[in-house]
């Protein structure tokens, strides 16, 4: 009696089922080492100590396009390397070989048979016999074309994105320069020096000063900070300096100039993201009948000045109570009025310089007793020596600078006769 398949053991001829898949699966262990090694997912190659080709399998030979008759007998392995390949090999690898018995992941070049260029990883083993000689060398070799694809595109995404760096700076640094005065004016018995430093060339600063002429006798100037770093930051200061030099000419009072400023910023910037900045406006008026300068500041938020008289003592000027300006509709601005009589020097500065923190120390704070003290070992002095030690101190800072710094000094000087009998230090 014929038996009737009905697929309870594998199915209808000519389908496997589910009882087949064991069966073919041990089939794929029992594949011969012979197959295994020729073709493997990976090059072997077989040579004698001096490099002589003896056996190499056919993944490898697929992949230079040679037939082993090519090869075998015939060749060196330094045959299938490139000019530089070739020169590492018998100057590093081969004799680092020789002295270790194994050499690991080399990244080389092989030529394939057509010209061109296989790039590859390569590990050999000196393999010895049972007395310890060494009779040949084995060497794995697994192709690295992806891994060099993907190394090249890195390299490039690396290169624009210095390149994109480099233009930020450059373009920052460019915008940076447009928001600072290219010279200050220059006024008739006064000395004036100024100091920019920048924190970080990545990202444009909001510090700002200025020093211009006014009506016929007085000059305006101004020092300030605005919150923030990058373009929303260069914003506000271009806007907030051509405001001051606007409102100055209007009336040149400082109270009205920065009150001006004020209800600007706060009616522009008064949204999500409000914008504010503290500043110090002053103006300078020649006192020619007892010579000097007449200065008046208003202080928005701003740091006090620092005013070093010609007899060796310092003090800042009080400007208590001035608030932020932009950040109310009415801000509260201090005012004070000082003779800058010849020999004494006045500093303003922003905040960046004692918000410093002291590098190597306990990274406190710079503080206003530092800078107090400092001024009081300065003085006196003139501008540019003030400035001068101010950049100095900034230097000795490092990375304890996290915020742009402005400086801006004026000095009056001595009269020659007084400068010629004063004891040198």
């Amino acid at each position: 009696m014929c038996k009737i398949n009905d697929g309870e053991e594998g199915g209808p001829k000519g389908e496997r089922g589910p009882a087949d898949e064991p069966a073919q699966f041990s089939a794929l262990l029992e594949d011969s080492a012979e197959d295994l090694y020729e073709h493997a997912p990976c090059g072997y190659l077989s040579t004698l100590l001096d490099g002589g080709i003896a056996k190499i399998n056919t993944t490898l030979l697929d992949w230079l396009g040679y037939e082993r008759g090519d090869l075998v007998g015939r060749k060196y392995f330094s045959d299938l390397l490139t000019v530089g390949g070739r020169l590492y090999h018998e100057t590093h690898f081969a004799p680092l070989l020789r002295m270790q018995g194994e050499v690991s992941g080399i990244a080389l070049e092989l030529r394939a048979a057509d010209g061109s260029r296989l790039p590859v990883m390569v590990t050999s083993t000196v393999r010895k016999g049972s007395d310890g000689q060494p009779l040949l060398i084995r060497t794995t070799v697994v192709d690295a074309r992806d891994r060099r694809a993907y190394e090249e595109e890195l390299l490039r995404a690396r290169k624009e994105a210095d390149q994109e760096r480099d233009r930020l700076k450059l373009l920052a640094a460019t915008l940076q320069k447009t928001l600072l005065p290219p010279t200050l004016a220059s006024v008739p018995g006064l000395d004036v020096a100024a100091h920019y430093h920048i924190a970080s060339v990545d990202e444009v600063g909001g510090d700002f000063y200025d020093l211009f002429p006014l009506a016929a006798g007085t000059w305006g100037l101004f020092l300030g900070d605005v919150c923030g770093k990058g373009a929303t930051a260069a914003a506000i200061t271009s806007l907030a300096r051509y405001t001051l030099r606007a409102a100055a000419v209007y009336n040149p009072d400082p109270a009205a100039v920065l009150a001006n400023l004020n209800t600007v910023l706060n009616h522009e910037h008064n949204g999500h993201d409000p914008r504010f900045c503290t500043v110090v406006f002053g103006l300078l008026t020649p006192e020619t009948d007892r010579g000097g300068f007449r200065v008046t500041l208003a202080s928005g938020g701003h740091p006090p000045a620092l005013l070093m008289r010609a007899d060796g003592t310092a003090d800042f000027l009080p400007t208590p109570g001035g608030q932020l300006i932009g950040v109310l509709p009415d801000a509260d601005i201090a005012t004070t009025t000082v003779h800058l009589a010849p020999g004494d020097t006045l500093l303003l500065h922003t905040d960046g310089l004692t918000e410093a923190r002291i590098v190597g120390g306990d990274e406190d704070r710079y503080g206003d007793d530092a800078l107090l003290d400092f001024g009081r070992a300065l003085a006196p002095t003139t501008a540019s020596d003030a400035v001068g030690a101010v950049r100095d101190l900034l230097d000795t800072f490092g990375t304890g600078v996290d915020d742009d710094t402005a400086v801006l000094a004026l000095h009056v000087p001595r009269p020659l006769s007084e400068e010629q009998q004063r004891p040198s230090t």
